[in-house]
């Protein structure tokens, strides 16, 4: 991947998670939401968004549900914060890597 590509998934990446933070909606404010990984298509006119919450996959769909429908905002917001020619087309997809991970941690917590 060229590192011109990376350059711009790591700014899209921070971009979204603070237009998140600025979204009103009490949906995505109920529990911690993560952005996991970004994928970002080689023309850079489509961006698969991993998010995940330590709450749980219920969780997490809805809060998938809540940013693709505000994903015409989000797009806008990240076509002006980063100056883009044009702005990816944005697809939310629930991930359930954080509350893993914290099950492994509790177990790990119990072990010791």
């Amino acid at each position: 991947m060229p590192r011109k590509h990376e350059h711009l998934e790591t700014d899209i990446k921070r971009e979204l998670a603070a237009v998140m933070r600025e979204l009103k909606d009490p949906g995505l404010h109920d529990s911690v939401l993560s952005i996991v990984h970004i994928d970002l298509s080689g023309d850079l006119s489509y961006c698969k968004v991993y998010i995940s919450t330590i709450d749980g996959m219920e969780k997490t769909k809805q809060a998938a549900e809540v940013l693709t429908k505000a994903s015409g905002l989000i797009r806008k917001e990240i076509f002006t914060r980063l100056s883009l020619r044009r702005a990816p087309e944005l697809k939310f997809i629930p991930d359930d890597s954080v509350e893993y991970s914290a099950h492994i941690n509790e177990l790990l917590k119990k072990e010791i």
